[in-house]
């Protein structure tokens, strides 16, 4: 995120080398660059008890906590891509994606979360019929494996990813799929957004399983599971940890029963980047010679505009990078946490044993990037002082969304986000100068409107804010690329409308509406008419929404 001629940093001027010219369209992109749009499955599939699916721990979440999503949903039905996937790839093939990013729910195949326990054939002929549709429309599938629904019976059984036995469950789950599908997808990512799942559900306990806040709650243990699991006996073999029994670092004993801010998330992290790196060893080792794809893992962060010219804060710009994206992108590049963390968290902060850098080291052929909004970041070096430790106040940075009361671009929804496109410039060059220039996919980019349930629906398809959006910060990826980012792909978020974790449904992300009041009837809404436009390959003229009738689909 910045925009001077090279080398860059945080601590570069805001001022942008020039300005994003007018006009954007395909052409300005490399002809082998992928447009598409992204959705994951607990938030658009529905089906919860279905096909003989498990439950999740976002099922177990929603069901007997609604107190903590906005509107008391839950993502049981959504937008039933589960049952109406083959009308919703028409509508891709028709608006020109190139591809489709979606996740494949953990417990919709392995119901018990283990290998061990039985395959659930329904689940398995889904992805694959989904898989095959999509490739059958020229679409290609990008999927994946982790989008922060975990199998319940694994949060039961060991607390899911506060332990290092989630390594091995992961890598047969990922094991089953390379088997399964990996002969139509060549775009496997391990994990979405383990900052997220590290800090919402073991910091401030607005996720599940709850941990880390005063006022968390966390989900008491499974009890039954859904009927009619059915299971396909398969040739395959668990697969060994690829880290020997040495290596394993165990649970310290001072994880509590209520959560603990200053430890858990950075072992649920620790976990989740030994859990990413030991799946693609096997990818590589196993399957990627013969199925030809590549394997990587998305993060996301804010960037982080230092509050003023002063020292201090534009070494808490860097930090916020570092606690933000640092935490999970310095370990599969250069195989240890960045040294901020490891200065300010100190022995709160696990470490990696050898075997395990040299795994991490290296352990991506791709970054996913998801990229939303900014802030400022300021200098706080008493944050934290005579408190318990927690990840809010370790990285001493106090993020603001204003200075001197304007903010640091205009406020949208949902609440968080202050559209800030020049950002996704200044985080990709960041991104190419700090580490050695990945080859990154922005697998996330968007923006959400109020579900008011008051506007008629023509006005409700009128969504000017995300138009504008999607083309300035296209405008800003084009630059980046300009100025060497080796980025080869653009993903908007979301296709649908879906269920958005702790808001339920009182935002909408999709490019394509959703009538949850009328048998969940698909429109398109002119961010769609305005991509669709976008993704034309050759100057023909541009499609109005009168001749896309039969795009719009109906039970």
């Amino acid at each position: 995120m910045e925009i001077q001629s090279i080398p860059l940093s945080v601590n570069a001027s805001n001022s942008i080398h020039h300005p994003p010219s007018n006009s954007i369209n395909r052409r300005d992109f490399p002809p082998d660059f992928i447009f598409g749009a992204g959705t994951s499955a607990y938030q658009v599939e529905g089906a919860a008890k279905e096909g003989g699916k498990g439950p999740s721990i976002w099922d177990f979440w929603t069901w007997r906590h609604p107190d903590k999503i906005a509107d008391g949903t839950n993502g049981n039905l959504t937008a039933d891509f589960y049952h109406r996937y083959k009308e919703d790839v028409s509508i891709m093939k028709k608006m020109g994606l190139d591809s489709y990013r979606f996740s494949i729910s953990w417990s919709r195949i392995l119901p018990h979360g283990k290998l061990g326990m039985g395959v659930n054939k329904e689940g398995i002929k889904y992805y694959n019929n989904l898989i095959d549709e999509l490739v059958a429309n020229g679409i290609k599938p990008f999927v994946t494996l982790f989008h922060w629904d975990l199998p319940q019976a694994l949060e039961d059984e060991y607390g899911g990813f506060l332990s290092p036995q989630i390594v091995e469950d992961f890598c047969n789950y990922a094991n089953l799929c390379f088997w399964k599908f990996g002969d139509r997808v060549k775009h496997w990512t391990t994990v979405n957004e383990p900052l997220m799942y590290s800090t919402r559900g073991y910091v401030d306990g607005q996720f599940p399983p709850g941990r880390g806040s005063s006022s968390s709650t966390t989900t008491p243990p499974i009890t039954s599971l859904p009927e009619q699991i059915t299971t396909l006996p398969l040739p395959i073999k668990t697969v060994p940890l690829a880290l020997p029994p040495e290596d394993i670092t165990t649970l310290p004993a001072y994880i509590s029963t209520n959560g603990d801010p200053g430890r858990e998330p950075y072992w649920v992290a620790h976990h989740l980047l030994l859990a990413h790196a030991a799946v693609v060893e096997l990818y590589r080792n196993k399957y990627q010679a013969c199925q030809k794809g590549k394997i990587g893992i998305t993060l996301n962060t804010h960037y982080f505009e230092p509050f003023s010219e002063h020292h201090n804060d534009k070494k808490a710009a860097e930090r916020a990078l570092d606690f933000n994206l640092g935490w999970f992108l310095e370990p599969v590049i250069n195989g240890h946490y960045p040294d901020s963390m490891r200065c300010n968290v100190n022995v709160r902060l696990p470490h990696f044993t050898n075997t395990q850098s040299k795994m991490l080291k290296g352990s991506f052929d791709f970054i996913g990037v998801n990229y939303y909004s900014a802030r400022y970041a300021k200098d706080a070096p008493n944050a934290g002082v005579g408190e318990k430790p927690s990840y809010t106040t370790d990285s001493k940075v106090e993020q603001l969304r204003e200075r001197d009361n304007v903010p640091i671009g205009p406020k949208a929804r949902p609440v968080w986000l202050n559209v800030y496109p020049e950002g996704i410039y200044k985080l990709l060059v960041y991104i190419k100068n700090t580490y050695r220039n990945p080859l990154v996919y922005v697998t996330e980019n968007g923006v959400a409107e109020e579900n008011d349930v008051n506007l008629t629906l023509p006005k409700a398809l009128v969504d000017t804010t995300r138009k504008e959006y999607i083309e300035n910060h296209l405008r800003f990826l084009r630059d980046a690329i300009q100025m060497g980012a080796n980025v080869k792909g653009y993903f908007v978020w979301s296709f649908l409308d879906t269920f958005e974790w702790t808001d339920g449904y009182i935002n909408r992300f999709g490019m394509i509406y959703i009538d949850f009041k009328d048998d969940l009837t698909r429109y398109l809404k002119d961010s769609a008419l305005w991509f669709m436009n976008f993704l034309r390959k050759s100057k023909k003229r541009s499609v109005e929404s009168n001749e896309l009738d039969n795009v719009v689909t109906k039970k």
